[in-house]
Order: structure tokens, then sequence, then C-alpha cells
């Protein structure tokens, strides 16, 4: 098993709840309805993957090359949840266009990993 991987994993669950904590309680008052959606939509991705990065954790002594999986899914975090926090706290709008990069990554990096796994060690 990765320990850093696996800290890594829970801190950003951890992170994932403060921010939904912080969604529901400090900014329920100060956007809308659509805004407190697009928060917790960010929230619900980013806790979600940092749970496949924790499977990543666990698999990476069988399944050592998942180094791209973990990458990508890194990055779909930062760029997909990142983007949709600071468009809410923001309002920039124009941020919702770089949001599907995120998405991309998120997707790439659940295919590769399926596709690792299928294959095994010589992935």
């Amino acid at each position: 098993m990765n320990r850093q991987l696996l800290g890594l994993a829970a801190g950003l669950a951890g992170l994932a709840v403060m921010l939904g904590a912080f969604g529901a309680h400090g900014l329920q008052s100060r956007v809308s309805e659509h805004f407190l959606s697009v928060w917790q939509t960010a929230v619900r991705y980013q806790m979600w993957h940092a749970l496949g990065l924790g499977l990543i954790a666990v698999a990476a002594e069988e399944l050592p090359s998942l180094r791209w999986s973990v990458r990508l899914m890194l990055l779909g975090i930062v760029v997909f949840c990142g983007t949709l926090y600071l468009l809410v706290l923001s309002g920039w709008r124009w941020l919702g266009m770089i949001t599907p990069i995120g998405g991309l990554a998120l997707i790439a990096a659940w295919l590769l990993l399926a596709w690792q796994c299928w294959r095994g060690n010589d992935a």
C-alpha cells in the first residue's frame, strides 16, 4: 500500500467534508440555490475521487504502474472541483469553460485504472 497516497486521499476527503460544511452553513445565505448546487457537486466529486485515490493507494502494491491514474485523478480534482469552487466564490462564469477539462481528466483516470487492472503488472 502507498501510505503517502492514502494520506493524500484521506486529506482530500477531510477537506471535502470541511468544504461541504462551509457550503451548507457559510454560503447558504450568500449565494443562490443554483450556486449551492454547484458547490455540492464539487464537494461530491471531490469526495468520490478522494476515495478513488484511496483505492489506488491500496492497489499500488499489486499494480505499481498506476502513476498516471493518480496524476490524472489529482489533476481532475484540482481542475474540475477547483473551478467549480472558484466559480461559486467569485461569480466568474468563464471558469465553467475550464471545468470539463477536469472532468475529462477524471474520466481518463478511471478508464486508465480499469485498463491497468485488466492488464495487470505489465500495464
